[in-house]
């Protein structure tokens, strides 16, 4: 399809063009052209909420010479700069050209060299030095600089698995704009370089099981989703998928149809942030603290796709546009995928007096993207269920995060899963950003407890449970956390509706992987992690308050984000909010997650409750048996 046919079909939301991304980049350096240093942090669609027609584009901007942020919206149709606003004190994410450029520079340094020439490593070309993101820890040498952090590994061979042989004890700090090595610090006592090899590869596997055969997904009849340029139809629903380079995938304007009418559920879903706690006190690991959306980009980081691995059955792939630091468009070729998956049973009866049996099968739309975060893969599964149900599933695997021992050779906050090999505990804690629209704009929380009640006249047999709904009134009685004692849920209703049994329709946030924080007052998480304080959090919807975690986030400052909206207290009742619900996974690693880790899952659900009058899946047929048989 040509550009031209593109613009004609395209809708408001859909994602930036490669064309429109550097026609954007050349508009604000005609504008505002910082010079030689000038880099381009995020050229990005900019989603109006006040009905803006025009296409318009959100460009941050940086200057490597000085460290300075600037902010533009630009208007595509008219070829101009309508705003450009100084962030002071900002530091934009570290882009993955500049991945590559610390680790460069860190292997070119004498100190470094030396460092590793003294653990007997000479050949550079089978260092591998991966640079983290570093947080404020007060250090009079990283004042006022862009910096990033280096921790060391080695391969044996070009193939090998660097994460078996971690150079314990020698790290390098980076200034990212000046493009030196601020210093390199070399541990004398760190223990030797573990040096067995562990490797996981194909290319390395000399046997492999017989006992499997083959499982093919077959739909003969091709799959039940329309595609119209990035809107979807798909059993009922309707929405449009969009993806920026920082949060990925993104899902817009939620309808499930009900009846002859389309019901408006959310406005707009996506991660809105996510961060790595390491729970190790030595050296340089008290560093790792890394926020992957906020501080790199989740979606720059995002997988090309690859068909019948990644995904099964009829598949439909999305291209993916961002920016590189120059302000050229880099397309990532089949970013996200969309395919449909059997679920099981949907529902089951027996009639035992007349022996009449009903089952109906369910299946679910998945739309997903995997991200390559260094060592991990974080993979994100949106589900749409026939029944109204919307899942979050994201999955991890990988490699765990290697260290050595320490110097009195114990494995310290950690778990050695390989000789002289340590996995750190740490969490993957994540945010998601929800703008619900529950049949329509207007909604209220509530905070659902089951409790039992006390034993008396209307309770003679002690057990009676009630269920007690609490409103959630203003921003900060909005921040709850979960509590299994009371299977506690949140409810996010429309209390201007009802439905025809009289109910105010609702969506129920079910959490299943709330995870607490062990993050003291004065840690990086602590401090600059605030939403991971709390399980929930409720806000008025404001176009300027996107990010849990504030809006840059690279060595940011304390309390930025979700605990500043939060603290202006709005009221958060009959008003079009936002469910921010954080979830994780507290990994405490095992000898079973190396040298590659199997899948672990966590995530939340989303159930219609009062929301149709219903089952809404009476319709579904019964299951054509035709591919199955007895083995």
């Amino acid at each position: 399809m040509t550009v031209e046919a593109l613009r004609q079909t395209e809708r408001p939301l859909d994602p930036l063009r490669p064309d429109e991304i550097e026609t954007a980049a050349r508009i604000v350096r005609a504008a505002h052209d910082l010079g030689p240093g000038m880099r381009f942090e995020t050229i990005v669609l900019h989603e109006s909420m006040d009905g803006v027609a025009d296409r318009r584009a959100f460009v941050a901007v940086y200057d490597s010479a000085t460290v300075a942020v600037f902010e533009a919206i630009v208007s595509l149709a008219e070829g101009r700069v309508l705003s450009w606003t100084a962030r002071l004190g900002a530091r934009p994410r570290i882009a993955p050209e500049e991945f590559l450029a610390a680790e460069h520079l860190a292997r070119l340094d004498p100190r470094f060299i030396a460092a590793l020439a003294r653990r007997g490593i000479t050949d550079m070309a089978l260092v591998c030095c991966d640079p983290w993101s570093c947080g404020v820890f007060g250090a009079s040498d990283e004042d006022g600089r862009r910096i990033i952090q280096v921790f060391t590994w080695i391969r044996l061979s070009t193939h090998d698995n660097q994460f078996a042989h971690p150079v314990e004890g020698l790290t390098a700090l980076v200034d990212l704009n000046s493009s030196e090595v601020i210093r390199v610090d070399d541990d004398p006592d760190a223990p030797p370089v573990p040096m067995t090899p562990s490797n996981y590869s194909a290319t390395f596997q000399e046997t492999w099981r017989t006992d499997m055969k083959p499982i093919d997904v077959v739909q003969p009849d091709g799959a039940s989703f329309s595609v119209d340029g990035w809107a979807v139809t798909w059993c009922g629903w309707q929405f449009s998928i969009g993806f920026t380079p920082r949060e990925g995938l993104v899902l817009h304007n939620l309808t499930i149809r009900d009846g002859d009418i389309q019901r408006s559920v959310l406005r707009r879903a996506a991660l809105a942030e996510m961060v790595v706690p390491y729970g190790s006190p030595h050296a340089a690991h008290v560093r790792k603290n890394a926020f992957d959306c906020g501080e790199y980009g989740i979606g720059v980081l995002a997988n090309s796709l690859q068909l019948g691995c990644d995904c099964l059955g009829v598949i439909r792939y999305f291209d993916a546009a961002v920016n590189g630091i120059d302000g050229s468009a880099q397309v990532i070729r089949n970013a996200i995928c969309m395919h449909e998956e059997d679920t099981g049973i949907q529902w089951k009866h027996t009639d035992f007096r007349t022996g009449e049996v009903s089952v109906r099968r369910g299946r679910r739309l998945v739309i997903s993207f995997i991200a390559t975060v260094g060592n991990y893969e974080y993979a994100f599964y949106w589900h749409l269920q026939l029944d109204g149900t919307i899942e979050l599933e994201v999955k991890l695997t990988g490699i765990i995060n290697t260290t050595g021992l320490l110097p009195d050779g114990t494995a310290g906050r950690g778990t050695l899963v390989a000789p002289g090999v340590v996995g750190h505990y740490h969490q993957h804690i994540f945010n998601v950003r929800l703008d619900m629209a529950v049949d329509g704009p207007d909604n209220t929380v509530l905070e659902i407890d089951t409790v039992a009640d006390a034993p008396g006249p209307d309770n003679p047999w002690n057990n009676a449970l009630t269920l007690v709904e609490t409103p959630l009134g203003t921003e900060m009685a909005g921040r709850r956390h979960a509590d299994a004692a009371r299977l506690r849920s949140w409810t996010i209703v429309n209390r201007f509706r009802r439905t025809a049994l009289g109910h105010h329709p609702a969506y129920k946030l079910v959490p299943h992987s709330a995870v607490q924080t062990f993050a003291r007052p004065g840690s990086q998480v602590g401090t600059r992690a605030g939403f991971a304080g709390h399980d929930l959090w409720v806000t008025q919807t404001r176009a300027d308050e996107r990010w849990p975690a504030g809006d840059y986030v690279n060595q940011s400052g304390p309390g930025e984000g979700l605990p500043a909206y939060a603290a202006q207290d709005r009221p958060i009742t009959d008003r079009a909010i936002t469910v921010w619900h954080t979830f994780g996974h507290h990994h405490v690693p095992r000898p079973e997650d190396y040298p590659v880790q199997p899948v672990v899952s966590c995530g939340f659900t989303l159930q219609p409750f009062g929301f149709f009058d219903r089952n809404p899946t009476l319709d579904v047929p019964p299951s054509n048996k035709r591919h199955s048989c007895c083995g």
